[in-house]
């Protein structure tokens, strides 16, 4: 198992990505601290018990990864709790629309807040434990639409290239310790978050594509266990992978 042994905290992981994420790193053997917003107690324990049959620790907080008072005390208790944090993964996040010229000041700033700031504010009370330990491995999601743009969507790729420049900063400043960060740009994915958007937009934005359909969870989660791997992750940093079925070539 890659992961055997590892503490991964991941926020977001109560659905979508960041719940297949929890389940490969799960796979692999890695310990888990898990942040969601807004899933029943139900649906938490079904994952939660789904995860522990693979032999591992489970840990969720519900709360707002935004909020710098729940992301301090999420923190300490896992290091309470396991004295190391050695993957991050910053997958918290969501989707609104609106042309630029609609949009509210509070639809720009919960944007920034939730998709930026949650991942400036996870970054900077972890890494200090990973500085301890010399290792540590940072995986923020990032979005094709922070490199190319796209419409009704200002406010989300503004907040995505944040992370993505974010990233590269970090990546400069930490691999002397020995951790690394990097970003997974996923095109559309067949997730809850997609499925709010309108079908005329899904339709136009499919024929665009030059793999003419949106990708689904299981075909994002092996980046991520490519990067928080040893020693398949080793030399990645300041990298933006893109599982986008061709919406962005570089």
């Amino acid at each position: 198992m890659k992961l055997k042994g590892k503490v991964a905290v991941i926020t977001g992981a109560g659905r979508g990505i960041g719940k297949g994420i929890a389940l490969a790193f799960a796979k692999e053997g890695a310990n888990l601290v898990l942040n969601y917003l807004n899933q029943t107690r139900n649906e938490i324990e079904s994952l939660t018990n789904e995860l522990r049959k693979f032999g591992v620790n489970v840990i969720t907080r519900e709360g707002n990864v935004a909020d710098e008072s729940f992301v301090k005390n999420l923190i300490d208790e896992t290091i309470e709790r396991f004295n190391r944090i050695d993957i991050l993964v910053n997958n918290a996040g969501i989707l609104t629309q609106s042309l630029i010229q609609n949009m509210t000041v509070e639809m720009w700033d919960k944007m920034i807040e939730v998709n930026l700031k949650s991942v400036f504010l996870m970054t900077r009370y972890v890494v200090p434990h990973m500085i301890n330990q010399e290792s540590g491995r940072i995986i923020n999601m990032a979005s094709q639409l922070g490199q190319k743009g796209g419409i009704e969507l200002s406010h989300y790729a503004a907040a995505k290239a944040g992370v993505i420049g974010f990233t590269k900063s970090i990546a400069l400043e930490l691999g002397k310790y020995g951790i690394t960060a990097n970003c997974i740009a996923p095109g559309p994915i067949e997730t809850d978050m997609i499925a709010n958007i309108n079908e005329d937009w899904k339709k136009w934005k499919k024929d665009q594509l030059a793999i003419p359909r949106f990708g689904f969870v299981e075909e994002v989660v092996p980046t991520a266990v490519l990067l928080a791997s040893e020693p398949d992750g080793n030399i990645y940093t300041g990298q933006t992978l893109g599982p986008n079925c061709g919406d962005v070539m570089l």
